[in-house]
Order: C-alpha cells, then structure tokens, then sequence
C-alpha cells in the first residue's frame, strides 16, 4: 500500500479518490499543484463543495448536473472528459480528465479515482513571462504584458496582417464588477480579481496570442490566424470562463463578468483606429447590462 501510494505521488498528473459519497478520501501532490488546494484542505471533503466546480465546454456545472464521477459511481463505465476546474485562486484550468471506478473484491462499487492533467500552455507562458521581465514590460498587478507592450506589439501585428494576409483579431475586455469588488472588499479584493481574469487569459489561450493589461479594469487581446466567427468564439469563451470563475473573500463570493469589444483589423487600419473600434464595441457590451461580446463583422479578407 505504501508503495502504491508513493507511485501515485510522484506522477505529474492530478489524482483523487472519493468513496461512494463523492468524499475525498486521496489527493496527490500533483492535485496540489495544479488545483492550487492543498490534501489538508480537501480531505474528507465532497469534491463538489466549492472546490474543483467542474464546468464543461458550455459553462454547465457538472457538479450540480451530469457529473462524471457520480455517473461512474452509478454504472461502473470508464469516462474521459475535456472540462475546466476552479482552481483557488479563482480563475479556470483547463484540464483531461480520466475517472475510473473503484471496485472490491466482490466487485461492488465502493469508490472512484479521477486522473487530471493540465492543459495549459504553461511552458509558452513561463518563456513569454520572463521574456516580459527582462525588457521591463510585464505589468506587475496580473503579470502580463503592460500598455507599451501591447502598443508596440499591436504596430508588428499590423505590418503582419499587411504582408502575410494573415487575420487578426482585437479583443477589448472590460471587468465589469471591477469598481464595486474595490468598494465593498478593498484595494487587495480588485487586485485579485484583476489577476483572477488576467490567469483565465493565460491558462487558456492558444500559445501564440497576446493578452495584457491595459489599464485598471481594462485588458487587451491580439488573437492571430482568425477570421470573425472564430474571434467570436474565443471571445466568448473568455466571457463563459469569467463568469464562472471566483474566490472566497471571508465567507462572501465574489465573481465579475466580462463585456467584451471584438473587432478584426482592417488593411486601412492604424493602430489607434483599431484600438478604438474594439473600446467602442465593448463599451456597447456595458451598456447593455455587461457580460457580452459585441462583435464588428465587418467581412476582412485575409488571402
């Protein structure tokens, strides 16, 4: 047993074991890792309190509706699901999941063991983390890239655009809770928040796209090799992925939404006509009530 235990230790993948009541009854250090919870602050806990909230694609809890492992529980049957957990500092993880059922000797269900890998581009963003600090251009709040990052990357977008026809996409992301978080909870409350959206960009944007911080409560995105209805779809995500993030601030939840500006460059394009085509458009998601991306579709042809 105590061997067992020591193999299952050392893998680099999450792993937990719950009993028949979904009660946490292992967790590995690499569950440690990738959750952000300790084993100490888990064990003996349900996995669907507050802890993982497993969403899918959609944003659907599957801890309230078609959770895996109660399915397993239930039938016995393998299962192998791409979802998000809640990792806790607040922000979404992107993660495969493997669950399996436990049986005894006689055969009988008693447990289930669900196996997690991360997702996230993590070695892209490490390299583009230190890259950033060694030129003095990574915002210090979120850690991602700062205003003049972005704006001298936004003119090398353009040029590429130009010479490679290659579609490229503006996001403009305003944190819609961002200015009553600060109110009600204080000053360190709006700096979690901030960095809860800017780790949901990182976690789960393709390698090669830009997220930064712009000012407070306002970030950017440049997301490469898109056309419109693609850009939609990754700005949708986003917003579906924020919404369904948050932490705990004493015994009170707090969460934000996202409104979102979504525009293509345009051939015609300088940096500030599209910089701020993509602010108009969000400020239209605000006006709107927030958590919602207003795209141009403005047709660019890209080949």
């Amino acid at each position: 047993m105590e061997l067992f235990k020591a193999i299952v230790e050392s893998l680099s993948d999450g792993v937990y074991f719950v009993d028949q009541e979904r009660r946490i009854i292992f967790w590995n250090k690499a569950a440690e890792e990738i959750s952000g919870y300790s084993a100490a602050e888990v064990m003996g806990s349900h996995c669907y309190h507050n802890i993982l909230t497993h969403i899918d694609a959609r944003g659907k809890n599957l801890c309230q509706e078609g959770c895996p492992l109660s399915k397993t529980l239930s039938d016995g049957r393998f299962r192998q699901e791409e979802i998000y957990l809640h990792h806790k500092d607040g922000h979404r993880v992107p993660v495969s999941t493997r669950v399996t059922p436990v049986r005894d000797d006689e055969g009988r269900i008693v447990g289930a063991v669900e196996v997690f890998v991360d997702n996230s581009p993590r070695e892209a963003i490490a390299t583009r983390i230190r890259e950033l600090e060694a030129l003095a251009l990574i915002d210090p709040v979120t850690r991602l890239a700062n205003r003049r990052y972005l704006e001298r990357e936004l003119d090398r977008f353009l040029r590429e655009m130009v010479r490679r026809r290659l579609g490229v996409g503006i996001l403009f992301l305003h944190v819609d809770a961002y200015e009553r978080i600060r109110a009600e909870h204080g000053t360190d409350a709006g700096k979690r928040i901030l960095r809860v959206v800017a780790e949901t960009f990182v976690r789960n944007a393709r390698p090669f796209d830009l997220f930064g911080h712009w000012e407070e409560g306002l970030f950017v995105g440049f997301i490469r090799n898109v056309h419109s209805h693609a850009l939609f779809n990754i700005a949708e995500n986003m917003r579906m992925l924020v919404e369904k993030s948050f932490f705990l601030e004493g015994d009170t939840l707090v969460h934000s939404t996202l409104s979102i500006g979504a525009t293509m460059l345009h051939p015609e394009d300088t940096a500030e006509a599209a910089l701020g085509r993509a602010r108009r458009l969000m400020e239209e998601s605000r006006h709107a009530k927030g958590n919602r991306v207003t795209i141009d579709l403005k047709v660019v042809p890209v080949a």
